[in-house]
């Protein structure tokens, strides 16, 4: 049973305002991601799977460009989760998987999606196993499908200037902080730990992840685009970059 979340519009806020703490470009990202999308599907309601989509923040902006678009949100974290079914409200197929298994794909609702999204989530998982899904991602793609990771992506060519931008970046953050501007990551989960609905899931959610995930992993774009090329997609390349970010996409 899915639990009452009051307000959940003021959660997805906060969640928001969060993230854009370490990502003060977040939208510009999505809005690449989603004109890319737009061009494979030459302007129709997508097939979209929204990877790893936590409380649904593609989802949501994928549905407010494309209200009948179908959407399928797939995650691990049962807090996130439930703000993503409380937000979504029955527009999304919402489901739970664990992308660090092979067998994730056999929960969704079908594997013919003309775009598969993922946003600052698959840095939690080894080189072995992130190269792996990519080619699990090609298999629930429809020819011509595309896939797009944005992250934490540093360029091999600046090396000096990316840890110049991170250090910039790190105190910008810093200041919000300090300010009152914005939640930490740490400060938003205990908020969520306090409240009395989200606070057994928040509970549930140290149960799958008692480290945190596991250590981040950052390669560099060309990783990425290596890992892409083996899993045998017809076209890899880099979609948007700002700073040591960057989105990359393959077209099935």
């Amino acid at each position: 049973m899915t639990p009452y979340i009051t307000e959940p519009s003021a959660w997805q806020e906060s969640w928001d305002r969060q993230q854009e703490a370490y990502l003060p470009d977040r939208e510009h990202r999505f809005a690449a991601m989603l004109d890319a999308v737009d061009a494979v599907t030459d302007g129709a309601p997508p097939r979209l799977l929204d990877l790893a989509g936590g409380t649904g923040t593609i989802s949501l902006r994928t549905l407010h460009r494309h209200p009948d678009a179908r959407v399928t949100l797939l995650d691990l974290d049962p807090a996130l989760l439930a703000l993503a079914r409380a937000s979504l409200a029955e527009r999304a197929t919402v489901v739970t998987a664990d992308l660090a298994r092979a067998d994730w794909a056999d929960a969704l609702p079908y594997r013919d999606f003309d775009a598969v999204l993922t946003a600052t989530a698959l840095h939690w998982l080894p080189a072995e196993r992130l190269a792996g899904l990519y080619a699990e991602i090609r298999d629930v793609l429809r020819p011509g499908g595309i896939v797009v990771n944005a992250d934490h992506m540093p360029d091999d060519g600046l090396p000096e200037l990316t840890k110049r931008l991170t250090a910039w970046a790190r105190d910008r953050r810093d200041g919000r902080y300090a300010a009152g501007a914005a939640l930490s990551w740490s400060d938003w989960w205990a908020r969520a730990g306090a409240d009395p609905t989200l606070a057994p899931l928040v509970a549930q959610r140290q149960e799958i992840y008692p480290t945190g995930h596991s250590p981040e992993w950052n390669p560099p774009v060309s990783w990425h685009l290596t890992a892409l090329t083996a899993a045998g997609y017809t076209e890899v390349g880099t979609l948007w970059r700002g700073g040591s970010d960057a989105a990359v996409v393959a077209v099935r």
